[in-house]
């Protein structure tokens, strides 16, 4: 991270992140699938506000990544028989997630994780 930059960088969600992680919570519930329990945690964490760590903002991005393909499958965005791959994409706070974790990387860089 960069110095200057140390108290400027907010590791807590926007709340549509944290909003659509609640609605990945609910919609699993509902539906019995989507999403694995790191995918759970995730949502818990970004439905809470929490403050994330530098490597978990760095594995959200790569999630997103990989299950970027997801989007294109059936029932994805859909709210009556949501795909689990689109229930799996909300755990991770969905679009705005993305986008937030993306910029967030870009801003904490190769910054390693603090223990208090």
């Amino acid at each position: 991270m960069r110095e200057a930059d140390n108290d400027e960088i907010d590791l807590c969600c926007p709340q549509i992140v944290a909003d659509n992680a609640a609605k990945g919570l609910r919609l699993r519930g509902i539906f019995g699938r989507g999403g694995t329990e790191i995918g759970v945690a995730r949502a818990t964490e970004l439905k809470n506000r929490d403050k994330l760590s530098p490597s978990t903002v760095r594995r959200m991005v790569s999630y997103f990544a990989r299950h970027e393909v997801d989007n294109k499958g059936r029932n994805f965005g859909s709210e009556e028989n949501p795909s689990a791959g689109y229930i799996a994409w909300l755990l991770r706070g969905g679009d705005e997630g993305r986008a937030w974790a993306l910029d967030l990387k870009q801003k904490i860089g190769s910054a390693p994780d603090v223990r208090a």
